[in-house]
């Protein structure tokens, strides 16, 4: 079955962008949408919750847009597998990557928090834009099907990025500082962790919402610059990539300082554009006891 899904959608990738746009609108979006309804029950629940004092006609046209939106995202993320360089460089562009630069200037190695919003994927391609031997480390969690997690890493990899699984990072990050190799380490950081492993409670989108604290820990251990990676969606198919500091100096923040600032600054990026964050994710899933 994964062999003629990835040959149908090998073909299918080869229209030209606009044209698979076309399909997203009068076709994707309204099977997603209407017929499959793809996650609606969950997304309507993170809506209302999130945003408790819209009317129902506020966030009826929020979750249309968001759906709309995510077929556009099926579509970029499928063009990923024959986009050229050429045409990827046009399409995402980061805006001050200087103060990546200048951190790797000072043989500081720098760690990257961006989120489930905008396409996270094409940010892979951030790579091109840095030196060759200096790249972004995206890090991931193996994927129960083995096909698709491979097909995944390919997309991820192909403008000179790499991938990490998250059970390496450490020893990949030891190593490359006994090497003095510098590298970007990409965290999506805005999802939810295993119960067992929750250290953190913070509010977020007025909500109690358990936070991933592993990024903030390893930037505290090596004191390497934590970055927010904005993902701004300029028009269809096009975006800039914002990068705002969250702490130069890490080893002189307090605890959860560093995941409660990121968290504070993606909340404001979604209430700016909610219909670019994946509302579909079971983000709360998990309830705070009392005694926590």
């Amino acid at each position: 079955m994964f062999h003629i899904f990835y040959a149908f959608i090998w073909l299918l990738s080869w229209l030209p962008l606009p044209v698979l746009y076309l399909l997203s609108d009068f076709v994707l979006y309204p099977v997603v949408y209407y017929l499959v309804r793809y996650r609606k029950k969950v997304a309507r629940e993170n809506l209302r919750n999130s945003f408790p004092e819209k009317t129902t006609k506020e966030l009826r046209k929020i979750e249309r847009d968001f759906y709309h939106y995510f077929s556009d995202l099926l579509i970029e993320i499928m063009y990923m597998m024959h986009i050229s360089e050429r045409e990827m460089s046009r399409r995402f562009i980061p805006v001050n990557i200087n103060v990546v630069l200048e951190q790797y200037a000072q043989g500081k190695s720098v760690m990257g928090m961006t989120a489930h919003y905008g396409n996270w994927e094409w940010a892979s391609c951030y790579s091109m834009y840095l030196p060759e031997e200096s790249p972004v480390y995206n890090i991931f969690k193996k994927l129960t099907n083995k096909n698709f997690g491979k097909l995944m890493n390919g997309w991820r990899t192909r403008f000179g990025g790499k991938t990490v699984d998250m059970k390496n990072l450490l020893r990949l990050m030891v190593r490359l500082k006994k090497e003095e190799k510098n590298a970007t380490f990409g965290m999506i950081s805005d999802q939810t962790p295993l119960r067992s492993h929750i250290q953190h409670w913070t509010r977020f989108l007025n909500q109690e919402t358990p936070v991933i604290v592993g990024t903030e820990q390893l930037a505290r251990k090596f004191d390497y610059p934590v970055f927010y990676f904005h993902i701004n969606r300029l028009k269809r198919g096009y975006y800039e990539c914002e990068i705002y500091p969250i702490a130069l100096s890490p080893q002189e923040t307090s605890e959860f300082e560093i995941t409660d600032r990121y968290t504070q600054m993606l909340e404001e990026k979604i209430k700016e554009h909610p219909e670019f964050w994946l509302w579909t994710h079971k983000r709360w899933k998990h309830k705070r006891n009392p005694e926590n």
